[in-house]
């Protein structure tokens, strides 16, 4: 079965296909300005209008003839006193926002941009694990958008302004107040100070923008970069470092032919949002169609799906097979082989890659039919590397038993007359809901999502891990008619039950179950998918069940939301509430307190 957001995806590959050859870029002049820095953040072009008219045919542009670029690390601009500790001394790091200029394909005129430090994606953050740092985030962007604001969204009204940003470190443990809340954001020429504590494995991290109400928009426009979390315990392994550990941030943008953004907006100027946004050219850290030298041995590369709303299915056709060894949350136990990688949106797969026997030839990473990098093998390897290790780390399955609750939330949307989806609702609460969810701190519960939509919906949960127990599918029909909960037989390991479900007193979005009838088999997740988590996809049509952990220090925020940044709201579609009539807002904000209370806030 094609859901809307395939069908939708691959009729504009086919559009692309088929569109008249015409230059990649046409000769519409640009200002001149500096790659960053005062005299381009007042230059007049950044109150023009958005870019309009046909987008760039990607496929115009030659195949591989830039170097992939691979971002610097962050650099230390001293030390400040530990905020846990003040007789301790904390690496302290000055990241400046800024509009930039940067070409993404040889062939290309530069493109404007924001960026962290003026580069796209923006430096990479090598940290190590216990080992705390401080960053200042400052604002130094423009007080104009360089995309179109839709001021009717929920937090992005024409009472607050129009350029706005918060950074959050995407799977980090961090105090509540350097998580990066959306509603915490701050206007040009103001910054803030975050403490990042590292209290984690090590792990494939990465920070974006998260500013209620035009998230989608500062994401798309270059917020974002890597956070690389190291300990002793996986340099111990032997796995590819130093040139041998490539981060790879793939994401899809859509491009003007003058080479610059250009976001798909609505027939309304008043209102330009749109509910699905796909772009028909894929980005690997910063360039169109890059290559990368590579010697004829195992590489380790950190894979990253940064794309507000596709989905990738990566292969490498002719190619070593993908060796998964981590996931969002960092290690998996030991790792599995994959012919295929699929990332929903803010995913991450590290995989080891091994190229030793193909030495001299070169092979193609393609998100299924479209071509994203070249890897070119050299004739022989400068250094020798070890085997990959069988087993990488002790990751035990939390037992069913230990949960103290579990809870049932439905996961629906909203559609106009013309079968667009204009809100996502979790349990059909909305944003300014009375609170519902009440976790108890450092317990352990079982969330079953259920998601009633045409398609799949990757859910991130701020401040905390989790592990997926199993996905199953179940009978819409069912569904619709009564809201019975009947579960399909899927084969796959598990445990086997009973599988009809009644929410007691016949409310469509209550949380308790009761009646259970009919077969049913639990499907366990694949491999790659059972590690420590942040990011679940929830497929549509099925029934995702997800172990959650409570977990922080005494007081700690926790937020749950969908990550398609294009779709519904416009924004980071958190699930739950929405605060006017045009609202498309899709999430549910938590906060732990040690008494145990939960309270839900705006989110993007």
């Amino acid at each position: 079965m094609i859901d809307r957001r395939t069908f939708l995806l691959r009729g504009g590959m086919a559009a692309t296909a088929l569109a008249v050859s015409r230059p990649a870029c046409e000769a519409e002049s640009l200002p001149r300005l500096p790659l960053c820095g005062p005299g381009l953040r007042n230059a007049a072009y950044r109150n023009a209008p958005a870019p309009s008219g046909p987008p760039l045919n990607p496929l115009s542009l030659a195949r591989f003839v830039d170097a992939l670029p691979l971002p610097p690390a962050a650099r230390s601009a001293g030390t400040r006193p530990d905020p846990d500790d003040r007789m301790r001394q904390l690496p302290y790091y000055r990241i400046e926002m800024r509009e930039c200029l940067a070409q993404l394909h040889r062939d290309l005129p530069p493109t404007r941009q924001w960026g962290y430090e003026g580069m796209v994606p923006g430096p990479t953050f090598d940290t190590r694990s216990g080992e705390g740092l401080l960053v200042e985030w400052v604002n130094a962007l423009p007080k104009r958008h360089l995309l179109p604001v839709d001021f009717t969204i929920h937090g992005a009204g024409p009472n607050v302004p129009e350029v706005r940003s918060v950074a959050h470190v995407h799977g980090a443990r961090a105090p509540a107040h350097s998580d990066g809340y959306p509603e915490r954001w701050w206007t040009p020429g103001h910054s803030a100070v975050y403490h990042y504590p590292n209290r984690q494995d090590a792990a494939t991290l990465w920070y974006h923008d998260h500013a209620m109400g035009i998230t989608r928009l500062n994401v798309f426009a270059g917020l974002l970069g890597f956070f690389i979390v190291r300990d002793e315990a996986e340099e111990a392994l032997g796995l590819p470092q130093g040139e041998y550990d490539i981060p790879l941030m793939i994401y899809d943008r859509r491009l003007d032919r003058a080479g610059q953004l250009s976001y798909m907006v609505s027939g309304d100027p008043r209102a330009p949002w749109v509910p699905e946004f796909y772009s028909n050219a894929i980005v690997c850290n910063g360039k169109l169609f890059p290559y990368l030298e590579v010697e004829p041995r195992p590489y380790r590369l950190r894979l990253l799906n940064a794309a507000n709303t596709r989905s990738f299915n990566l292969t490498l056709p002719g190619g070593p097979e993908f060796l998964q060894i981590g996931s969002d949350g960092g290690l998996l136990p030991q790792p599995v082989s994959l012919n295929r990688v699929e990332l929903q949106p803010a995913e991450r797969a590290d995989l080891v890659v091994d190229f030793s026997a193909y030495a001299g030839q070169q092979l193609v990473l393609r998100q299924e039919t479209q071509e994203v990098m070249q890897f070119r093998v050299a004739s022989r390897s400068r250094s020798v590397a070890g085997p990959l290790p069988v087993q990488l780390r002790p990751l035990p399955r939390t037992a069913e038993s230990e949960a103290v609750r579990t809870r049932q939330l439905v996961l629906g949307e909203h559609d106009d007359y013309a079968g667009n989806s204009t809100m996502v609702l979790l349990d059909g609460k909305r944003w300014d809901a009375p609170v519902s969810e009440k976790p108890v701190l450092n317990t352990t519960e079982i969330w079953n999502l259920l998601n009633i939509t045409g398609d799949a919906h990757p859910i991130h949960l701020h401040l905390v891990r989790f592990q997926i127990l199993d996905r199953r599918p179940f009978d819409m029909f069912a569904w619709n008619a009564n809201r019975t909960l009947k579960y399909t037989a899927a084969a796959g390991g598990g445990m086997e039950g009973y599988g009809a479900l009644r929410p007691r007193h016949g409310h469509a979005h209550h949380r308790a179950f009761r009646r259970l009838s009919g077969p049913l088999r639990l499907a366990l997740p694949p491999a790659g998918a059972r590690g420590q988590r942040d990011d679940a996809a929830v497929r549509g049509g099925r029934a995702g069940l997800i172990r959650r952990f409570v977990e922080g220090t005494s007081r700690c925020s926790s937020r749950q939301y969908c990550f398609l940044l294009a779709s519904y709201e416009g924004d980071v579609k958190v699930l739950g509430g929405t605060a006017n009539s045009r609202n498309r807002n899709t999430g549910v904000t938590f906060r732990i307190h040690t008494a145990g209370a939960i309270h839900p806030h705006r989110e993007v």
